[in-house]
């Protein structure tokens, strides 16, 4: 009996904290917009630097995460299945762009195109990333890319490795057995792994406005369109933008979480 209740105790407290915790990201989230004017906030929704910085985040997001995943899938698969001298160095430089503030990965990129000869001559003559809108993309992949490949690699380790070995056994190079028999394995998970990349490409601040600035009708991005009109005390748009936000957010989540969970991915 005592037992009973002291399970019943802990359940309830443990209960009451997650019950806490929701209800005050909740009202965090949605505290602005109870004491905002409504016309106020559709006028924002609608107002042409909104609208503006929704296409350009939905397009350099969706260009980030197209090449973070050509890369990481790849780089996933070999963290994963090879072995090779200096392995574990690897694996732990792969988590530093984790780790470190995105400010630290855009100020990192800004020095390397505008202090060293071949960032310069690479911003000069072959694709222009300082205050540019190229800059965006690349401080979203620079973000996305290690995480792509942190979520990637357990979904690949799920996978036996014999499957492959059968499809060798069959005729199959490499190459092909990866393409026709590990990838259609870890589909879900790959594509899981997108869409969580995907959600932060749009949301990245840090290294997008260290790199490419904050230039209106130019490099703004939701956050950044965020930024500049709290910055001037523009609540309205401010609201709206992290209404936009959340509601991207929330929906990328439940889809993603929804194919997690079938693809292996430890969400």
């Amino acid at each position: 009996m005592t037992r009973l209740k002291e399970i019943g105790t802990f359940k309830l407290i443990s209960g009451a904290c997650l019950a806490f915790l929701a209800l005050f990201i909740l009202f965090i989230i949605f505290a602005g917009s109870i004491f905002s004017d409504p016309s106020n906030l559709v006028s924002a929704f609608l107002s042409d630097e909104v609208q503006f910085a929704i296409a350009l985040t939905l397009v350099t997001a969706t260009i980030a995460t197209i090449l973070a995943l050509a890369v990481s899938i790849p780089a996933a698969y070999v963290l994963s299945r090879s072995r090779f001298p200096g392995k574990d160095l690897v694996d732990a430089l792969i988590n530093i762009p984790i780790a470190l503030p995105p400010v630290a990965l855009g100020t990192a990129l800004l020095i390397f195109f505008t202090n060293t000869p071949l960032g310069v001559f690479i911003d000069n003559s072959i694709v222009k990333f300082v205050f540019e809108a190229p800059g965006i993309v690349l401080a979203q992949f620079s973000v996305i890319s290690v995480l792509a490949v942190r979520l990637m690699k357990p979904v690949f380790d799920g996978i036996d490795p014999r499957y492959e070995k059968v499809a060798r056994t069959l005729g199959h190079n490499e190459l092909d057995s990866f393409v026709r028999v590990t990838l259609p394995l870890a589909k879900d998970g790959v594509f899981g792994a997108g869409v969580l990349a995907w959600a932060r490409a749009m949301g990245e601040f840090g290294a997008t406005v260290t790199l490419a600035g904050a230039t209106r009708f130019k490099t703004e991005t939701l956050p950044i369109a965020m930024f500049l009109n709290l910055s001037v005390a523009n609540l309205e748009s401010t609201m709206a933008i992290i209404l936009i936000l959340l509601g991207l957010t929330i929906s990328v989540l439940l889809v993603s979480r929804k194919i997690a969970y079938r693809g292996g991915i430890p969400y």
